[in-house]
């Protein structure tokens, strides 16, 4: 495993497991199966509506509270100070745990971005108390950005976005790391069997011996992207992690630069 450290010198794996759409009842043997695998790092919202099933599988397994990192999002409609505290100990109580390791805003309210920042005031509140190792945001711009930095007493520790060959956000990871940010990339080989079927990513992933997912993922690691791949296959979730015995070249890494579309593939 690779860690990056945020800037409160908090250590984030760069390979974590995504749960969205990950159905309740599903949820037991996934977790397991990516407990055993290595995974220690775990990417959770409210919205995904699998948070109770988390953490009655947390419950279940061996591994110490202290050796995973859990990341949780508040949702659109919770925004606001107080409905934020209240989402927040929602998300403790489903989770069965005293702390968060990360917990970001879900998404920005484009009409009205004060309710926004009186989110992150709350999210400043909870790191205050220590019910949360450090706090981010997830799909904002560089304008959000700068209007978060001008009013936080915290600053933004993570900006979680859309990122993947096809949609590689170059200027926005670059602001972001400027300003001390951690950039996570969610959907990471986007919808696969567009991604997964480039020939330049095929060529590289021959080259190396590996699938075209392990390829896609280790150029998220080498470019600076932490990353969650979801998948409910015990064998892929294998695959997935299978990641850290190989570097891309420079080259290469510009190869799958090149690919980039600006293209959204979540809707």
């Amino acid at each position: 495993m690779q860690f990056k450290k945020l800037n409160n010198d908090v250590s984030i794996p760069m390979l974590g497991f995504g749960t969205y759409k990950i159905d309740s009842s599903d949820v037991d043997a996934v977790i397991e199966g990516a407990l055993t695998d290595g995974y220690r790092h775990f990417d959770c919202a409210h919205i995904y509506g699998n948070e109770k099933a988390i953490g009655e599988a947390f419950q279940k397994a061996s591994i110490k509270r202290e050796d995973l990192f859990i990341t949780s999002k508040v949702w659109n409609e919770d925004q606001g100070y107080d409905k934020t505290l209240a989402a927040f100990e929602q998300t403790l109580k489903d989770l069965q745990m005293d702390y968060l390791d990360l917990y970001l805003i879900h998404w920005p309210n484009e009409d009205n971005f004060d309710l926004t920042l009186d989110t992150w005031k709350a999210l400043e509140t909870l790191y205050d108390q220590g019910k949360v190792k450090s706090i981010g945001v997830s799909n904002f711009s560089e304008e959000q950005l700068e209007k978060v930095f001008a009013m936080a007493k915290v600053k933004p520790m993570v900006n979680q976005i859309e990122r993947h060959p096809y949609k590689v956000q170059k200027e926005l990871g670059d602001f972001d790391t400027a300003n001390g940010i951690v950039n996570e990339g969610y959907s990471p080989i986007g919808h696969g069997h567009l991604i997964l079927e480039d020939p330049v990513v095929n060529k590289i992933a021959q080259a190396h011996g590996k699938t075209a997912a392990q390829v896609v993922l280790r150029w998220h690691i080498d470019t600076g992207f932490v990353i969650f791949p979801k998948s409910s296959k015990v064998s892929r979730v294998k695959e997935n992690f299978d990641i850290f015995d190989f570097k891309l070249t420079d080259d290469e890494i510009e190869a799958i630069n090149n690919l980039d579309q600006d293209k959204h593939l979540n809707y």
